[in-house]
């Protein structure tokens, strides 16, 4: 295929994307999984990359362009919307089409014929380990794939800005202190069911992150009080009986419950909670999702010490956990919930940032440290 690329970072990462979706295929065909997606060449994943980078920096009527594009052959998909003409896979095409398409679950369709790659229509499902290339904002790529099970978030594989290129490493979910929601947003060890707690907390996350005012919330374990030692009392939003719109429909049988009322209800649920995010101070849940409470102060618990370095990581390749003071990292909101998390050890802590970048605290039994992982990578 002729590219003729001139984006840099679509040549330097098009051969490990294309390794990544064809060791996946080998696992998925070996496992007997059906309903797979063919794997884009090098030459392809290059020639999307760099047509949707180009476009990501072109507007229509003063909009900047966001679109996700699919690589899969409309056979593949089911009920696709078909256009009549083809059309040539161009930054200006794109930008002109994504007024029409830039609702979440719509992807753009793109095959290739011979040397050319043309789009041929919109699909709102899947096949597994389909190629998915997210244009989020101007020169944010995001290159992504469908779960087996279909459910819950899509799994990052790469993400490109401007001139920096991240690759997801899934190793990094291997370790015995790496959280059950890291470790499913890695692919690894991820539920098959759409009312699994982890799932739902990851929805939490990307509705927290997505609001850009920043904030903090910390998850504690049911039946017990002891999250009230590590905050400044009386309580400015305290929350009482504990509010359970999200942990009612966790509970629902999914035998009886269709998928579709459950994602519409969980979606208004979710943002009931994050909305809550943006006040200032920690939002309090517990692991079950009932609401605790809201803006509430984090202080040091009475009898405990002040945290002093955090085991900083970042699930990408070449990605080298660092010690370092938690104020490093973000500031006051990273500060505060490094330090509840080092009073609360069976706590954990998920703090947004207003620039996007998210970190989860949780505590090492391993290396008695409060860890910091970085994963904004994986949920744009």
């Amino acid at each position: 295929m002729k590219n003729g690329t001139t984006y840099k970072a679509a040549i330097n990462v098009a051969g490990t994307i294309e390794a990544h979706f064809q060791k996946h295929l080998v696992a998925a065909k070996a496992n007997s999984e059906d309903e797979l997606a063919a794997v884009p060449c090098r030459a392809v994943v290059e020639k999307l990359i760099d047509v949707s980078f180009w476009a990501s920096l072109r507007r229509e009527e003063g909009v900047a362009t966001r679109i996700s594009l699919a690589y899969l052959h409309p056979s593949q998909a089911i009920k696709p919307l078909l256009f009549e003409q083809r059309l040539p896979l161009t930054p200006k095409v794109l930008a002109k089409l994504a007024p029409g398409v830039e609702r979440a679950g719509v992807h753009v369709g793109v095959w290739q014929d011979g040397e050319e790659l043309y789009i041929w229509g919109t699909t709102i499902n899947l096949p597994n380990y389909c190629f998915v290339l997210d244009v989020s904002e101007p020169g944010l790529l995001v290159v992504k794939h469908r779960r087996v099970a279909g459910l819950g978030k899509f799994i990052n594989v790469a993400v490109l800005q401007g001139d920096s290129v991240k690759v997801v490493d899934e190793a990094s979910g291997t370790n015995d202190d790496c959280p059950d929601m890291l470790s499913s947003l890695l692919g690894l060890n991820s539920s098959p069911l759409w009312n699994d707690p982890t799932n739902v907390l990851i929805q939490i996350a990307v509705s927290m992150r997505a609001h850009k005012r920043g904030g903090i919330l910390l998850v504690t374990p049911s039946g017990n009080d002891r999250w009230k030692e590590s905050v400044i009392h009386p309580l400015q939003y305290p929350v009482s009986p504990a509010f359970s719109g999200v942990a009612d429909l966790i509970k629902l049988d999914s035998n009886v419950t269709s998928e579709i009322y459950w994602q519409n209800a969980l979606r208004r649920e979710v943002e009931n909670i994050t909305g809550l995010t943006a006040v200032d101070g920690a939002t309090v849940i517990n692991n079950q999702q009932e609401l605790l409470a809201f803006g509430a102060k984090i202080s040091r618990a009475v009898r405990s010490t002040s945290v002093e370095e955090v085991l900083m990581t970042e699930p990408v390749v070449g990605g080298t956990p660092l010690l370092m003071h938690p104020s490093r990292i973000g500031g006051t909101r990273h500060l505060s919930a490094a330090q509840f998390v080092h009073d609360q050890r069976d706590a954990q802590a998920l703090v947004a940032s207003q620039d996007g970048y998210f970190t989860v605290f949780s505590w090492s039994d391993t290396s008695q440290i409060v860890m910091a992982h970085r994963i904004d990578v994986l949920l744009i």
